[in-house]
């Protein structure tokens, strides 16, 4: 891809206004920053061939804009109208400004230009402003535009947005349909993609799109939606992306531009229009520590001072949370006495509110709130007009629903002794908020509305300003609520507790964000949050126009380092990577498509393009690192390797006869304290790895220890299968590595040293000794361990080999056939070794290690040879053979024709559609009442784990049994029929264990390849990253491991893994089946919350998730003709539609 690159807007003109005045905010004497100039660079990304034109580029833009704003337009978005009056699409993004600009071919005429642009801005810079004018644009020009969106709620208030500022709008997310020919269409990008599978004749009409949230196209599971719509758009439309901040922007482009055959524009900033300050608030501290200022400079004296300022949490309080210590949630505290409470007051008394305190657990979100039961924020007046907007919302709920919990309080049951119940329009009133998924949604968006309105500018400081809300009550009554304040600007909540799902879409910034933690449960286990997870919620601090800095401020309870401070703090955002896998029911879909092809839409992903995107690199490190192999003259090269291939045949046999020999079934009778132990210097980069000796040293064992998995089923393993790691006394050497991280070498004996008790795996063990030293127990005097090692030498001075034990009297004897095929094989070679004729060679070492070299330049060749094959095939080639294999085993298409059950199975995207067809075809559910229908379909939709579900009665256990039949059978038939999930992976490389790609030459994932990527062997992982993206270590075993990127940054791997079958038929939960079945009977909501544990909220979006499943089935059977289904499906929906489940949205 050729690049131009301009800059535009570097410098403010002379003639700009001065900056404004002092304002005050909150009684705080607040200078707001000079508008300092703000430059964008302007880049462009032609696809191969292409030769712009001049007259391409003219400037085409009317004599009046589509739409004035009531403010002035900052650089980028100037030049983002700028492009879009040229007949040019956009991307806004959050951090950058990206333009995406897409010029016709030659042939095409001015005033049909196709151009798309891509912006990316700050989540407080207004990325919005070129959406808007696309839109306006679009409906002057009589031309239909589409805005797709990643969760209904955006889209419910995009619409609300767009509505009032046009009138030609509709909306679409499979929940609600409003007038859906209207010229300006709101939608989810699934229901796009759904029309573009369907031909729909809006599609062929559509001018405009605009990609809400693009950054989505890297999420696990719903990032290939965005891929396959981008892909599919039709070629005369043009294009809005609206995104988060990426680094590889560029890259994006140049994808676009190849897609489409047509040059892409990216216009980007950095600037930020209210700089942040990033504070830390030390558990059991009293005062915050500035660790990042506005300019982006890490103070670390001050971050170790926070660290010092750190008050360790007692024993006693980590065993009630489960050994994990949390701010403000250790039981037994007075609230006031909470790290929370006292930082929140801290925060009202120094005027930092409005504050948003993101959470990563929904209870815990609730359990923080209730902390403040003795705070109260607000004054009367705004406790009334609070009131009077929760009720006008609540009366469109009926009297029962009025008395279910959340309507009127907040249950909490973070511990069963603590059940407590707390009014929620109280705690509304005294200014405080929670907002996560569990809530009522009618009650989340009271909060949004009271959070998100009550932001008003102030224009001058003795005006009254005047709030409106409108939201309809009962049909088209409005309610237009009016509030004035005399001489500052309120928040009707000040303090809100959200999860992290607030910072996605909503823009509803504050002044202050705090984070309640600094790690979160991945699913998996506890880990450091992400710097692309922190910038996403660090941007809502600071608002535009009204706070002269944000401030974020990390609630910190454990010791950190530095390094993971500054990754964390002032890392970059994540990358966009593809995240594109294979669906059935894509595949359907495409074979059903007289114009798509699957393997046209693999070629055209954004996955194949980064896999390509490598090659060019890759050639390059071939051809170097075969230049350097090609340049090594070795004499009698021959010989010498036959050499070098007994050495390393003896150094793997030693090493399979010491796993034998010191596994735990044999060897942990014999470890004892104080017993000599000699074991690998495995850190000494010295050591030749030619060499037939192995590096070692002595050291004494103090203890040894079971080391824990990260995947709970190996608490069950037996005590000789598990891994253990041993506790000794040795000397070492302590250094600090480039970023200040301690690090730790095991050296001999007699080299300087501390001594020092390490943990080791027991795979670094070489032998035992017979004898046990007498060691003091108590070793923290440096005089007392530095004894003990002496007596360890002078035992080694006496005796060399430490008197090793004898194999074969541990256990009586190794029962073992393997044991003394290795050992005679072992005595072979040592006799080969001595009559070889290199051995007594001159120079024997050097050309040893010369041969070494050029052996690792051969392999490292080789390795990358292998990765540019598997990236230049068709990626998923092989995948898409074996889905087609189940798909015509299942009958659902012949050769590539669909049959009835592929037509079926293309109209089911919310649930799993090969199941829910089988099941459908089998006549399960034609034989069943609708209430039974809905219950057993509720398993396809729930995915929440419960510790304690309600079992269902026998009839829909029944039911179950035979979904699970179902599911079986299928696992099965994709499993014969070598379907491979393919995992895509981007790991850092401060992550990756290997700088070394070799390891990655192998085509399967061995036992000892998952024990070291799980980090079980300390001789060569550091991190177990493999966990950090949820993948568990049975799921890998026998699966194909390659890589598909390498840059210096990061490492790009995939795994292919096969289908474990109890694994897919538990993916299936039956825990909602009896709630949804008394739903489905007619019960009131409350009555169904007795039944279940689970949040409103949630149940809510799975009974939600349920209609539309439904929906989609009676599509399914209006296509192939099976009315009396089609009349089923319909009276299920007629059944579970209604009440406050399916509530309107205020925003409509």
């Amino acid at each position: 891809m050729e690049s131009l690159k301009r800059k535009s807007g570097e410098a403010i003109s002379s003639e700009s206004p001065p900056p404004p005045q002092k304002k005050k905010h909150h009684g705080e004497d607040v200078s707001p920053l000079a508008e300092e100039a703000v430059g964008c660079v302007h880049d462009v990304s032609y696809p191969e061939g292409y030769v712009p034109s001049a007259s391409s580029l003219q400037f085409l833009a009317d004599s009046k804009p589509a739409k004035e704003f009531p403010f002035t337009l900052d650089p980028f978005q100037s030049e983002a109208i700028n492009c879009l009056n040229r007949g040019e699409s956009v991307l806004v993004r959050h951090s950058f400004v990206l333009l995406v600009l897409f010029f016709p071919n030659k042939e095409s005429r001015e005033s049909e230009m196709l151009v798309s642009i891509q912006v990316s801005a700050h989540t407080s810079a207004g990325k919005t402003v070129v959406a808007l004018y696309a839109i306006a644009m679009s409906l002057r020009n009589n031309q239909r535009v589409i805005y797709t969106s990643p969760i209904k709620a955006l889209s419910n208030q995009k619409y609300r947005e767009f509505k009032e500022e046009f009138s030609d709008v509709g909306l679409m997310t499979g929940d609600v349909t409003i007038d859906p020919n209207a010229s300006c269409l709101v939608m989810t990008t699934e229901i796009w993609r759904s029309m573009q599978y369907k031909g729909s004749e809006i599609v062929r009409e559509v001018a405009w799109v605009v990609f809400d949230e693009v950054h989505y196209m890297r999420d696990r599971e719903r990032g290939v939606v965005w891929e396959e719509s981008i892909v599919m758009a039709p070629k005369n439309s043009r294009f809005v992306f609206l995104s988060a901040t990426v680094p590889n922007a560029k890259e994006f482009a140049d994808w676009v531009a190849k897609v489409h055959k047509q040059p892409c524009h990216i216009v980007y900033t950095d600037y930020r229009p209210t700089p942040l300050q990033h504070y830390i608030f030390p558990a059991g501290g009293d005062g915050l520590f500035l660790v990042v200022d506005e300019k982006g400079k890490f103070r670390e004296d001050s971050f170790q001072k926070a660290l010092n300022a750190l008050v360790p949490t007692s024993e006693s309080d980590k065993k009630r949370n489960n050994g994990k210590s949390q701010n403000g949630l250790v039981m037994g505290k007075v609230s006031e006495q909470s790290d929370i409470f006292k930082l929140v007051k801290m925060i009202i008394q120094r005027q930092y509110d409005p504050v948003i305190i993101f959470s990563f657990s929904k209870r815990e979100c609730e359990f923080l709130a209730m902390q403040m039961a003795k705070m109260d924020l607000n004054d009367d007046d705004e406790k009334g007009n609070i009131e009077t907007v929760f009720w006008s919302a609540m009366d469109m709920l009926s009297d029962d629903d009025k008395k279910l919990p959340q309507a009127s309080y907040i249950c909490y049951a973070f511990y069963e002794m603590l059940l407590q119940v707390s009014n929620m329009l109280p705690l509304l009133k005294r200014g405080i908020g929670v907002h996560h998924s569990g809530l009522l949604p009618i009650l989340k968006e009271v909060i949004e509305i009271l959070f998100q309105e009550g932001l008003i500018k102030v224009g001058n400081t003795h005006s009254s300003y005047i709030l409106k809300i409108s939201f309809p009550i009962f049909g088209p009554f409005i309610l237009l609520l009016t509030f004035n304040w005399k001489t500052k600007t309120e928040n009707f909540l000040q303090c809100l507790f959200a999860t992290e799902t607030f910072s996605i879409g909503l823009n509803m910034p504050a002044k202050t964000v705090v984070f309640t933690n600094v790690r979160k449960f991945d699913g998996d286990k506890f880990r450091w949050i992400s710097s692309g997870e922190y910038i996403q919620m660090s941007g809502r601090a600071g608002r535009r126009g009204i706070d002269a800095r944000g401030i974020c401020i990390l609630m910190v309870d454990e010791r950190m380092e530095p390094s993971t401070a500054k990754m964390m703090l002032k890392g970059n955002a994540d990358s966009l990577n593809s995240a594109f896998h294979l669906s059935y029911n894509m595949l359907l879909n495409q074979l059903r498509c007289e114009e798509a092809d699957p393997e046209s839409m693999l070629r055209n992903s954004f996955y194949q393009f980064q896999a390509d995107r490598s090659i060019p690199d890759l050639e390059k490190q071939v051809k170097a690192l075969e230049e350097e192999r090609d340049s090594m003259i070795i004499e009698e090269e021959d010989s010498l390797r036959n050499y070098y291939s007994l050495i390393q045949q003896y150094k793997s046999l030693k090493n399979d006869i010491r796993d034998i020999v010191f596994s735990p079934k044999y060897c942990l009778p014999y470890m004892k304290s104080g017993r000599p132990i000699c074991i690998q210097c495995i850190d000494d980069e010295t050591s030749p790895s030619f060499s037939v000796e192995d590096h070692v040293t002595w050291g004494v064992l103090m203890d040894f220890h079971r080391v824990k998995s990260v995947i709970e089923d190996d608490a069950c393993k037996r005590p000789e299968d598990a891994s253990y790691a041993l506790d000794i006394l040795t000397r070492c050497n302590v250094s600090k590595d480039g970023v200040g991280k301690k690090k730790i070498k095991i050296v001999p004996l007699k080299e300087p040293g501390e001594p020092l008790v390490v943990s080791i795996p027991l795979s670094q063990v070489t032998s035992l000794s017979s004898a046990r030293l007498n060691i003091p127990k108590d070793l923290l005097p440096l005089e007392a361990r530095e004894n003990a090692l002496k007596k360890l030498s002078e035992f080694i001075s006496r005796y060399a080999t430490g008197m090793p034990l004898d194999p074969e009297e541990m256990d009586v004897y190794i029962q073992s056939n393997s044991y003394k095929k290795a050992v005679r094989r072992l005595e072979a070679l040592e006799n080969l070794f001595e009559k070889h004729e290199i051995a007594k060679s001159p120079l024997i070492e050097q050309k040893l290690k010369l041969l070494n070299r050029k052996e690792e330049l051969t392999a490292r060749i080789r390795s990358i040879k292998k990765t540019m094959r598997s990236s230049t095939a068709l990626a998923f080639k092989d995948e898409l053979k074996a889905r087609k294999r189940v798909l015509r085993r299942l009958g659902y298409i012949t050769s590539d024709d669909v049959e009835l059950k592929g037509k079926v199975a293309c109209e089911i995207t919310s649930a799993d559609e090969l199941t829910l067809t089988e099941l459908m075809f089998s006549g399960v559910l034609k034989d069943v009442k609708a209430e039974e229908m809905v219950s057993l379909l509720s398993c396809f939709v729930w995915q929440e784990k419960l510790q304690h579900a309600a079992k269902p009665r026998d009839e829909l256990e029944l039911l179950f049994t035979q979904l699970q039949d179902t599911a079986r059978r299928i696992a099965k038939v994709q499993l014969e029929c070598k379907v491979y999930y393919k995992l895509h992976l981007t790991i850092p490389f401060y992550l990756f264990p290997f700088c070394n790609p070799d390891i990655w030459s192998s085509c399967r994932c061995t036992t000892r390849l998952v024990r070291v990527l799980f980090g079980y062997d300390k001789k060569l992982a550091v991190h177990p990253f493999l966990s950090f993206f949820g993948i568990a270590e049975q799921g890998l075993m026998g699966g194909r491991i390659r890589p598909c990127t390498l840059t210096f940054q990061e490492v790009g791997v995939y795994f292919q893994v096969q289908i474990d079958v109890e694994s897919f038929v538990s993916s299936f939960r039956p825990d909602i089946m009896e709630a949804v079945y008394a739903w489905a009977k007619g019960s009131k909501f409350y009555e169904i919350m007795e039944i279940t544990q689970v949040f409103e909220g949630s149940l809510i979006r799975a009974i939600r998730r349920l209609e539309e499943v439904l929906q989609q089935l009676i599509l399914a059977a209006r296509s192939i003709g099976e009315t009396e289904l089609e009349t089923k499906f319909e009276e299920a929906v007629s059944k579970i539609k209604r009440d406050i489940v399916f509530a309107a949205s205020l925003y409509l």
